[in-house]
């Protein structure tokens, strides 16, 4: 039996041995090891009866993760949309009706008057009619103040 080992034809090889090293021991198999079949196929069976359960947890994860990448894109178009408003809202504060989008330069338009002229227009006054009654305040406000 010493012959049949599976380190025999090791053995006949000359080697130099270093105390550091052993030959390890032969490995003894158990008496009621199971060997494997012919055929693996049978261990390989599919349960279909989880099929369905797999395909709602799966388009359900789908669905969420849509929902959730379609939030996130909101999210950030929201975000972006507000930085840009003010930094026009900080624009138009320096110079109002500023587009800085448009491209194109403010040109000042002419604005009808807002105070519509009277029926009947006063004569221009003169300096000395606005001295005039000036003073004439100034009299009836000290004769008030003495009685």
């Amino acid at each position: 039996m010493p012959d049949q080992s599976q380190y025999s034809p090791a053995a006949r090889v000359p080697l130099i041995k270093s105390p550091s090293l052993r030959v390890p021991r032969p490995v003894i198999l158990p008496p009621d090891i199971h060997p494997l079949p012919d055929s693996v196929t049978p261990y390989f069976v599919y349960p279909f009866t989880i099929e369905p359960h797999i395909l709602t947890l799966e388009s359900s994860r789908r669905t969420t993760l849509a929902a959730h990448a379609t939030r996130r894109e909101a999210y950030l178009r929201a975000r972006a949309e507000e930085k840009e408003r003010r930094k026009r809202d900080a624009l138009r504060r320096i110079a109002p009706g500023f587009e800085p989008g448009e491209g194109h330069l403010l040109v000042p338009t002419k604005r009808a008057s807002v105070i519509a002229p009277a029926a009947s227009p006063l004569p221009p006054r003169s300096v000395m009619d606005d001295l005039v009654d000036q003073l004439a305040a100034l009299d009836s406000a000290s004769a008030t103040k003495e009685s």
